[in-house]
């Protein structure tokens, strides 16, 4: 067991200077092997040194132990389509569902690093795919606002059976979703926006081109390729995107419900005033601006899991 625990892979956030551990943790020595000899030899006191290799292996063991099994799970969503996901059962009831963003999967960085802050404190969480996306049914479409909306109610649904679920967290697009989700059903108790749009008529001539709507109302359909694949466009999914008022639509959000935006300060994709539109309109709300940070969080990710973390605890532990 010893050995077994100094051999474990390293994680995202150093074992020293991870927020999610006591103040007093120990760090693990640079040279393991060596450090128990060297300090015999110099007749510094090997004792202590053993006290700390040995505080540092139970902790590595803890959070061994903290690793939850992942278990991949299917639900059948409102429209009849195979929502696939995944599950990090801690053991704990407590449960906080990740959606990711526009043209993106449950394997994102920012879901999977939230989802493993999540284990680190023992609470469970759950990743899925919207339809359309990554390996669930259906089929991409570039709007789709509200039918996202139902793929979550059918995971709420699902998860509510066994689980408590305390938090709804969404990046970009999926924070549209939980916000929308929020001022549809009274269910849920925090939802976590990170990095949504405010103004859903901008960002559109960004993906689609000059004068898509002409081409649109010419050839139905735009057809496009990402560095992800080829996608195509209708008028359909275009004008679900462009119907929804999200200042209005976050005004039906409960007081009951908390809200909290985080958005990144260098944001490329969505700006940051995007955040502060938000922080006008929804009445239980917080907002954190993460400095540096971009719209996928690249060199932010720890500090991203960080805040989420923080927030739910705060508020449910």
């Amino acid at each position: 067991m010893f050995r077994t625990a100094l051999l474990l892979p390293s994680r995202s956030l150093p074992l020293s200077s991870s927020p999610f551990l006591p103040s007093n943790s120990l760090p693990l020595p640079n040279k393991t092997s060596r450090t128990s000899s060297t300090c015999w030899r110099s007749g510094l006191d090997w004792r202590n040194t053993h006290k700390v290799l040995l505080a540092a292996v139970d902790k590595l063991q803890e959070m061994a132990q903290q690793d939850s099994p992942e278990t991949r799970i299917t639900i059948t969503s409102e429209h009849g389509e195979k929502l696939v996901g995944i599950l990090h059962d801690t053991g704990s009831k407590k449960i906080v569902i990740l959606c990711h963003g526009l043209r993106d999967t449950k394997d994102h960085n920012t879901v999977v690093s939230i989802a493993s802050a999540l284990t680190r404190i023992e609470i469970s969480s759950f990743r899925f795919d919207f339809s359309g996306n990554g390996e669930s049914e259906g089929q991409f479409q570039f709007g789709n606002y509200w039918k996202e909306v139902d793929d979550l109610h059918s995971v709420t649904s699902y998860l509510k059976k066994n689980y408590d679920i305390i938090a709804v967290v969404g990046h970009s697009k999926g924070g549209n979703v939980v916000l929308l989700y929020a001022s549809k059903y009274d269910d849920v108790k925090m939802v976590i926006n990170v990095s949504a749009r405010f103004d859903l008529q901008r960002g559109i001539k960004e993906r689609l081109g000059e004068g898509f709507f002409d081409r649109l109302e010419n050839d139905k359909t735009i057809q496009l390729v990402d560095g992800k694949g080829r996608f195509e466009v209708t008028k359909d999914s275009l004008m679900d995107r462009l119907s929804i008022n999200m200042s209005e639509e976050v005004k039906k959000i409960k007081p009951d419900a908390r809200v909290l935006t985080i958005h990144g300060s260098n944001d490329e994709v969505i700006l940051v005033e995007d955040a502060y539109e938000f922080e006008k309109v929804i009445c239980n709300h917080k907002l954190y601006i993460i400095d540096g940070a971009n719209h996928n969080y690249t060199l932010h990710n720890d500090e991203l899991a960080s805040v989420v973390v923080d927030a739910i605890t705060s508020s449910h532990l």
